[in-house]
């Protein structure tokens, strides 16, 4: 099986209605409590069509699939981690812990990392991205410190120390990236590279290490402390991953990210002018550097941007915006190629390219040569993974939630799963993630939870236990990205996905690594049309984003259906309640 380089696009979906079901909850949480004995619960199997063979993946089960006669996760037989071109010591650690093959999207990222060049990994969840760029630097920095180990030696000089930095949305991401890299060992048991997590309570590290992961909001306030500091961590720095790219390039972390960028990029600019290596620029430069605000540089780097490009600018904006507008929103013009001293990865599980201002648009406008690594099935359904689709009523809803998380499981399914079932159960409010839990723990199911409100020790409490004993994980979209939760079987969407990019996400948390998953989607009249959309798309073998249409006359009809389903269920929950 091949990757293609072709991105495929993906919108996302308007926000639709959304927060009725919490009205819908609280309605049938009533009706629960008064006729909870009455509720019936049944049983149901999985049937499974494939025979399959159980085989690790980290900290993962994963079975190899036959679809069509290919395999829809692992690379051919003949592609060893040798033949990607990782030293014999890599490969053999990577067997240690498990890792006899690389899967499709590592076979096709790990010598693009090797060569340097920048690359986009855009594959599905559960395609191994992590360790497609993971093991690759470490190969580079473990033979890099290697041969400055043996210079030092020989010249009594040290080469400059390369640094590798991942950036992260979360401490939870974070946290789990530490964790894989301290995964690979040597023959002594120790890890091949120095790995520090900074972000959440973790300060700076001590002792120097080779790789840093963190998040951008603490990175910075470590950089900005010291400009002297800034300049020095700025030129060390040879690999920039960032993980969850689409998330970090949109929304709450842009201004951060966007900062980060331009530090990295004005370094690159010194560079350039010197025309001389990072460690030999003048001290003219230097000054130049630490005299500059970060503010500073991105404005200089912003402006000869917009004026080299006004052109382009003036087609890719809209006329009515003003000047001021242009500068503060089209940050992601500044693609001026300056001489390369640093290496850029982008990873996500989905990456929009439908216009300048996605994820997508904007890595194809600023990094215009990377080279992308797109996932057979990146915006597509799974083969791997069975869908249930059940309409339901607010009087039904409870019952068809209880049939649900009470799902039957077959012996082989629960074999590969290491004997534990492991339920996630999502909603799209903290709200309705407790009125779903009191439901589950008054018809005495225990659940844990996860959401925005949890405190970090209380989300890597229910984490832990959720990885150890299984059971329920009642969760917000919080749970949906950069947490590796390993065997999960059942995903169950108690309210329904509002995007494209949720919905992707929900369900990529099953059916991971090569092993099969079970989700389970119930959703209203209100968002009919959409779950539609979605289900041709799948039979049509089309990306999912399709089935999320920018019409504005589809848009309007989703949000006054979801009025008056809104309007609906609090007359009905005002009804009970008298």
């Amino acid at each position: 099986m091949i990757l293609c380089r072709s991105a495929l696009m993906l919108h996302l979906q308007t926000p639709s209605i959304g927060s009725q079901v919490l009205f819908q909850f609280k309605h049938a949480y009533s009706s629960f409590l008064c006729n909870s004995t009455s509720h019936g619960i049944r049983f149901f199997s999985l049937t499974r069509l494939r025979q399959r063979q159980s085989r690790t993946f980290g900290t993962a089960v994963a079975a190899v699939t036959e679809t069509k006669g290919r395999d829809t996760f692992f690379a051919e037989e003949n592609i060893s981690w040798n033949s990607l071109g990782l030293s014999d010591t890599i490969s053999q650690a990577l067997s240690n812990i498990g890792l006899e093959r690389p899967s499709l999207v590592q076979a096709s990222s790990i010598p693009c990392v090797l060569s340097g060049k920048d690359i986009v990994i855009a594959a599905e969840t559960g395609s191994g991205k992590t360790y497609s760029y993971l093991v690759p630097l470490i190969e580079k920095l473990h033979c890099s410190h290697y041969s400055s180990v043996n210079t030092a030696s020989d010249q009594q000089v040290s080469p400059p120390r390369q640094l590798l930095l991942v950036l992260c949305p979360n401490v939870q991401l974070c946290e789990q990236v530490v964790r894989m890299a301290n995964c690979l060992c040597g023959e002594n048991g120790k890890p091949f590279v120095n790995v520090a997590a900074v972000c959440g309570r973790q300060g700076w590290p001590t002792r120097e290490p080779d790789v840093i992961v963190s998040t951008p909001a603490a990175l910075l306030n470590y950089v900005d402390r010291d400009k002297l500091h800034r300049m020095e961590f700025m030129r060390g720095v040879k690999h920039v991953v960032f993980d969850e790219a689409d998330m970090l390039l949109c929304g709450s972390f842009q201004n951060k990210v966007i900062r980060l960028i331009h530090l990295l990029r004005y370094d690159e600019k010194l560079l350039s002018r010197s025309k001389e290596s990072t460690a030999d620029l003048p001290m003219e430069s230097e000054s130049a550097f630490l005299s500059h605000d970060a503010s500073d540089g991105e404005e200089e780097l912003l402006t000869e941007a917009i004026s080299e490009e006004e052109d382009d600018t003036q087609k890719m904006v809209d006329v009515n915006n003003e000047a001021e507008s242009i500068k503060r929103r089209e940050w992601w013009r500044v693609r001026k190629i300056y001489e390369r001293s640093k290496q850029y990865i982008f990873v996500a599980a989905t990456l929009p390219v439908n216009g300048k201002k996605t994820a997508g648009g904007i890595l194809k406008y600023m990094f215009p040569d990377a080279k992308w690594v797109s996932g057979n099935y990146l915006h597509c359904h799974n083969p791997r993974l069975e869908q249930r689709w059940i309409e339901v009523t607010v009087d039904a809803q409870v019952d068809e939630l209880i049939k649900a998380v009470n799902q039957g499981f077959k012996s082989e399914d629960l074999d590969n799963a290491g004997g534990v079932s492991r339920t996630m159960v999502f909603a799209n409010t903290v709200e309705a993630v407790e009125a779903i839990a009191k439901i589950l723990l008054r018809s005495g199911i225990e659940c844990l939870r996860y959401h925005k409100d949890c405190t970090l020790e209380e989300r890597a409490k229910s984490l832990v236990e959720f990885q150890e004993k299984g059971g329920v994980l009642v969760c917000t979209d919080a749970a949906a990205r950069g947490v590796d939760i390993r065997n999960v079987l059942h995903v169950i969407q108690a309210d329904f996905a509002t995007s494209a990019v949720d919905f992707l996400h929900r369900v990529g948390r099953t059916a991971r690594a090569g092993q099969f998953g079970l989700v389970t989607s119930m959703y209203t009249e209100s968002n009919r049309e959409l779950v539609d959309a979605v289900r041709r798309a799948g039979k049509l073998g089309q990306p999912v984003e399709t089935a999320f249409s920018r019409k504005r006359s589809f848009r309007n009809k989703l949000k006054k259906k979801g009025a008056n389903k809104a309007r609906d269920s609090e007359t009905i929950k005002e009804n009970a309640l008298s």
